[in-house]
């Protein structure tokens, strides 16, 4: 089983070219089974010894144990991508999780800032007293964040090479090492342009060089960016929580609300496939009842003045 996983670990990295992160989630999902293995089938050594009978013995000691039906599709998925590989390699006759029954899980609408709340936040960094080159940095990564949807890993992991801001547009590498290209507005260019200015390094800097850097010069972390988004939603006047990935999921609302194309908004997001892209649809109908049931005169019935209690 061992060797399997290795063989496995190599395939996700080399050849899917997958994230770290996703590397580490379907990694430590298939050893938490590996240990299942040990544990309740001690002589299940091969992979071949694997079969859906065991597979089912193991979704039932998840669901004893109380795990998620979020967590136990992401493991079933892990099985299910690992036996795949191995039944293309030719070293199981089948793939043992094919045939097993995913849990259906409730999709959870994303919590998304409206346009006044996003505004309120990119406006925050010019009222939070941090040092200079700090405050232009956060304005641009708030920009820039809000104005192409980008993932909390792409923004920090963004070279210089790969922004052209006389374009207005971005070349991220996404998940899967797959490529896009994101336009952006003035307002990103603009915030990006001053704090590339004010850098202490700007004459110094190289296309391989990290946009956005910490006051140390070295690149911007994914927690770091968290922080500081935590520390704008603090300042700005509104009762909401927020992360780099609420942004996103702005983004993607405001332009369906304003007429943008699901498949445009796909694209710009780098969703492979456009039943991740439709939740948005749900969150813009959501926000226009709303917006409806506050605005419209006949959209509630109103007590009559001279009806008596």
């Amino acid at each position: 089983m061992k060797s399997a996983l290795a063989d496995f670990e190599h395939y996700l990295s080399e050849e899917r070219r997958v994230s770290s992160h996703t590397l580490r989630g379907y990694l430590s999902d298939l050893e938490q089974f590996r240990a299942f293995l040990a544990t309740a089938f001690s002589g299940i050594r091969h992979p071949e010894e694997v079969d859906t009978i065991t597979l089912r013995a193991y979704l039932g000691f998840l669901h004893q144990k109380g795990i998620s039906k979020a967590s136990v599709m992401r493991k079933l998925a892990a099985l299910r991508a690992f036996f795949r590989f191995l039944h293309r390699e030719g070293r199981v006759a089948a793939n043992p999780a094919r045939v097993l029954h995913t849990p259906r899980q409730i999709r959870k609408v994303p919590r998304v800032l409206s346009e006044g709340e996003s505004a309120l936040l990119l406006d925050s960094p010019s009222t939070a007293g941090s040092p200079a080159l700090a405050t232009l940095r956060d304005r641009a990564l708030l920009e820039l964040l809000y104005a192409t949807g980008m993932r909390a890993s792409e923004v920090v992991g963004l070279d210089l090479g790969r922004l052209y801001l006389s374009e207005r547009i971005v070349r991220v590498w996404g998940k899967g090492q797959k490529e896009r290209m994101v336009p952006f507005g003035d307002h990103a260019a603009r915030a990006i342009e001053e704090y590339l200015a004010a850098r202490p390094d700007g004459k110094a800097l190289k296309p391989e060089s990290a946009v956005f850097c910490n006051l140390k010069g070295g690149r911007l972390t994914s927690r770091s960016l968290q922080r500081i988004v935590e520390k704008y939603v603090k300042l700005a006047p509104m009762d909401k929580n927020a992360s780099p990935h609420t942004l996103r999921h702005s983004f993607a609302t405001h332009l369906l609300a304003r007429g943008a194309d699901l498949r445009a908004i796909q694209e710009l997001l780098g969703h492979e496939s456009l039943s991740t892209t439709q939740k948005y649809t749900h969150v813009a109908a959501t926000q226009l009842k709303a917006a409806y049931d506050a605005a419209h005169p006949r959209a509630h019935r109103r007590p009559d003045p001279d009806e008596k209690d």
